[in-house]
């Protein structure tokens, strides 16, 4: 305590330097932090990034796989097709004009 009275300026010299020290370690410790919040921000986005290009990669397949299936709908729902089929499995014919009949309202 006598110290004290002596030295009144060492004392607060002492607290300043310990409260720079803190602050400097508290800026740093802050540093460090945001330091880390980027790297983990870009890894995020580069995972995110390359999730996206294997969905576009997916979309384009499902788009040329649906466009081959439409094709194939054509081809099998032709009119031609259909009525080939029905002469040869089914047995059917066209009629005739004799055999038509039109019903009026």
């Amino acid at each position: 305590m006598a110290r004290d009275r002596l030295f009144p300026s060492l004392l607060g010299s002492q607290r300043r330097f310990r409260l720079k020290l803190l602050l400097v370690t508290l800026l740093v410790l802050a540093t460090l932090a945001s330091a880390m919040a980027v790297i983990t921000s870009s890894h995020l986005t580069r995972v995110q990034y390359a999730r996206l290009q294997q969905l576009e990669r997916e979309q384009n397949q499902l788009q040329t796989e649906w466009g081959q299936l439409l094709l194939e709908e054509s081809a099998w729902s032709s009119p031609a097709r259909i009525e080939r089929l029905a002469i040869e499995r089914l047995e059917m014919r066209v009629p005739d004009v004799n055999e038509v009949e039109v019903i009026r309202p």
